[in-house]
């Protein structure tokens, strides 16, 4: 078999492999385009040791140890990686890597049910347009008590 067909079919697979990188939003498939290239690798590390072998008379086949190694180290990898997604998915409810990136950089406080832990969708807001109630160091309270209220509490 000529060399040609093995690196044609692992350039292709690589190929595969950054599409799925680059255009993919879900996180399992994401790790599944870095499993396609991690085989390119590993398809292209065994022809190369099958065409080497043939022409310096070696015995070693370290390009099949390498593979091994590789193939190891490609379980390991999907396993934690997949454990994470599982774990942001229960945590945040999507694995939307665009979504996550957002929340990551603080852009977006939407919780998975689309509110950020507050009355409604985004909150409320109190009368000047802060956030929260007026005074900032009450964890309980959301704003949405009346002023007087607030007063006829804090003198009982």
């Amino acid at each position: 078999m000529h060399l040609v067909y093995p690196a044609v079919l692992a350039a292709l697979l690589f190929c595969t492999g950054i599409y799925g990188v680059l255009a993919r939003r879900n996180a399992i498939l994401v790790l599944m385009s870095v499993e396609l290239m991690l085989n390119a690798v590993n398809l292209n590390l065994v022809a190369f040791d099958v065409w080497l072998s043939r022409t310096a008379e070696e015995k070693l086949h370290s390009g099949q140890a390498l593979t091994l190694f590789t193939i190891a180290i490609a379980a390991a990898e999907i396993g934690i990686g997949l454990a994470i997604v599982l774990a942001v998915y229960r945590g945040r409810g999507t694995s939307d890597i665009d979504k996550l990136r957002d929340t990551a950089e603080g852009h977006e406080t939407d919780g998975p049910d689309g509110t950020d832990g507050n009355n409604g969708p985004g909150g409320t807001h109190g009368p000047d347009g802060t956030h929260g109630s007026d005074n900032p160091g009450d964890p309980d309270d959301n704003g949405t008590e009346p002023p007087a209220a607030k007063k006829a509490e804090a003198t009982a």
